[in-house]
């Protein structure tokens, strides 16, 4: 799993992953051992040629390759662990400003200031093609721009991330969060809740079960015991720094 440490064991709640997952805890959090300075974007061996997304493909094309699914700021307990999360398989097209570098990453920084309430955290991320309503005719169609040349990488329309807040007892309650955001402008005064979706939604439209192990008793509403809400940070001067490097 993308995102978790090598002495940690795969968790049950998490299976399948629809997506990149991760698990972080204040303790992962506050290890240093991973700077970003030190990583670059790369395709990834591991996929068959053929099917590998280039970089390359992301020239021009309005879109930075940045689209982390699990955050480098999630991984920096060894600069190995930072350096996966620059392969292009953990990267999907994102708007940039007024999403990647605004709404997005103050999402991101959510997530990780859930660790605050919470011992341990898993979060999965991963793009969605949604359908959409067409006003002349009444029928729903999925349309979604294409980049590369030749046309190799599908831009998602939208984005979601399931989270699971663990009490840390064993057998304890698991707060669940599943949250979809288009891949556009979102103003910042947006409230996080209104992106809110059932767990169960976000499943149709991803085709992947993500709690099937979790026994209902054991589930609670994220939103009913945590605040739902974003913290506006300025992440948009430091990327830019970090993309001139």
């Amino acid at each position: 799993m993308l995102g978790t440490s090598a002495a940690e064991a795969p968790h049950e709640l998490l299976l399948p992953i629809g997506g990149p997952g991760e698990h972080i805890t204040p303790a992962s959090l506050a290890q240093k051992g991973g700077d970003r300075k030190g990583s670059t974007f790369l395709e990834d061996p591991s996929v068959p040629e053929k099917f590998q997304a280039k970089l390359k493909d992301y020239f021009r094309s309005g879109y930075a390759p940045r689209g982390h699914q699990v955050p480098a700021a999630d991984c920096k307990w060894s600069q190995r662990a930072m350096d996966d999360t620059f392969y292009l398989t953990n990267m999907c097209p994102q708007v940039g400003d007024g999403f990647n570098r605004d709404y997005w990453a103050h999402f991101e920084d959510f997530c990780r200031r859930l660790t605050s309430r919470y011992p341990s955290v898993r979060i999965v991320t991963g793009p969605l093609y949604l359908p959409k309503r067409d006003p002349v005719d009444g029928k729903w169609y999925t349309n979604y721009e294409v980049i590369g040349n030749p046309p190799n990488v599908a831009v998602p329309t939208h984005f979601y991330k399931v989270i699971f807040a663990e009490d840390g007892k064993a057998g304890g309650n698991v707060a669940i969060g599943a949250f979809v955001m288009p891949n556009a402008v979102i103003p910042n005064e947006k409230p996080l809740s209104d992106f809110e979706m059932p767990l169960e939604a976000v499943e149709r439209a991803a085709g992947l079960e993500f709690a099937s192990k979790l026994a209902p008793q054991r589930r609670r509403r994220l939103c009913s015991e945590a605040s739902c809400a974003i913290i506006v940070r300025d992440y948009a001067d430091r990327q830019k720094a970090f993309t001139k490097k």
